[in-house]
């Protein structure tokens, strides 16, 4: 008899790529989910993970038992989600995933509503980057996913994914004191050249769409420093080293020697909320949907400028 949660364990590392991973998104600890892997090895009398540099790699086998494992938590989730609709109340674990910003400056507010409303809902927060989490939603690895595109580069949801627009989140150019731009009212994109730029790493949506947008308008941009965090970019800016755009939302007050420009036209990017279509019944996934929705205007009222 194969054991649900040790299939879950092997799913969850074939989805996130390593131990480590997988017990940060089942809420274990990575000996936790190691013990499972290994149970799940002397129940088949079958190896299911091989040591692959720092990592694991699946064997042949266990992609086997994967396949099966997602069938059988899908069987799952369609027997919990008819479940709460009899209930016609939000109950049972919800896991959510988001990206920083959206971690910090939206869902405090959301997951304390939640709490309050309904007690029998267990909803779990996971932060993680919107390239990341929109497959991770549609392999069943998290319930619903709070993410992000830009004006210029649209998120596509999966086959079996829907989605829900949040709200719009608005980007400024953030410049040290005495910098060229400061005390301008607008900047357009074109007049952006031969400056210096601080962003987040490549393969982060914030990257790309900085990239993509100077490139547009006919420049090449000079990257001196990455990092991924917001505020270790504004903390940047403040000390002279460069100029980064940088969203509204989760920003925080800027410090002393930071000047907020407006670009001409202000670069937007729109927040979702996505879950997997065989869920869409269930009372808890409609209920964080409206408490995202609800809470957006009072945060994006509140978010400095």
């Amino acid at each position: 008899m194969l054991d649900l949660q040790r299939l879950r364990a092997l799913h969850a590392v074939s989805v996130h790529g390593t131990v480590g991973a997988a017990a940060v998104a089942l809420g274990y600890t990575s000996s936790a989910v190691s013990q499972q892997i290994a149970k799940l090895e002397r129940e088949t009398r079958t190896v299911l993970l091989e040591r692959e540099g720092r990592g694991v790699r699946l064997t042949d086998e266990a992609h086997q038992l994967v396949r099966a494992a997602r069938e059988l938590l899908a069987i799952v989730e369609r027997a919990e989600t008819e479940l709460e609709e009899r209930r016609g109340v939000p109950a049972g674990r919800l896991t959510v995933a988001a990206f920083a910003s959206a971690a910090r400056g939206l869902m405090p507010s959301v997951l304390a509503d939640l709490a309050r409303r309904h007690p029998a809902l267990d909803t779990r927060l996971t932060e993680i980057d919107p390239h990341l989490s929109v497959d991770l939603v549609a392999k069943g690895a998290v319930d619903l996913v709070v993410a992000h595109d830009w004006d210029i580069a649209p998120l596509p949801a999966p086959a079996g994914v829907e989605q829900a627009v949040i709200g719009d989140d608005l980007c400024d150019l953030l410049v040290p004191e005495g910098h060229r731009f400061a005390g301008r009212t607008a900047v357009r994109r074109e007049e952006l050249g031969g400056e210096r730029w601080i962003c987040q790493p490549p393969g982060r949506v914030c990257h790309e769409w900085l990239v993509r947008t100077l490139r547009t308008a006919g420049h090449e941009p000079e990257i001196v420093h990455q990092a991924d965090e917001n505020p270790t970019l504004v903390a940047l800016v403040a000390a002279g080293l460069g100029i980064a755009l940088i969203p509204r939302l989760g920003r925080g007050p800027l410090p002393a020697g930071v000047v907020e420009v407006p670009l001409d036209p202000v670069p937007v990017r729109r927040l979702y909320a996505l879950w997997r279509t065989g869920a869409a019944r269930r009372p808890a996934i409609a209920e964080t949907v409206r408490a995202l929705g609800a809470h957006w205007p009072g945060v994006s009222a509140r978010t400095p400028r």
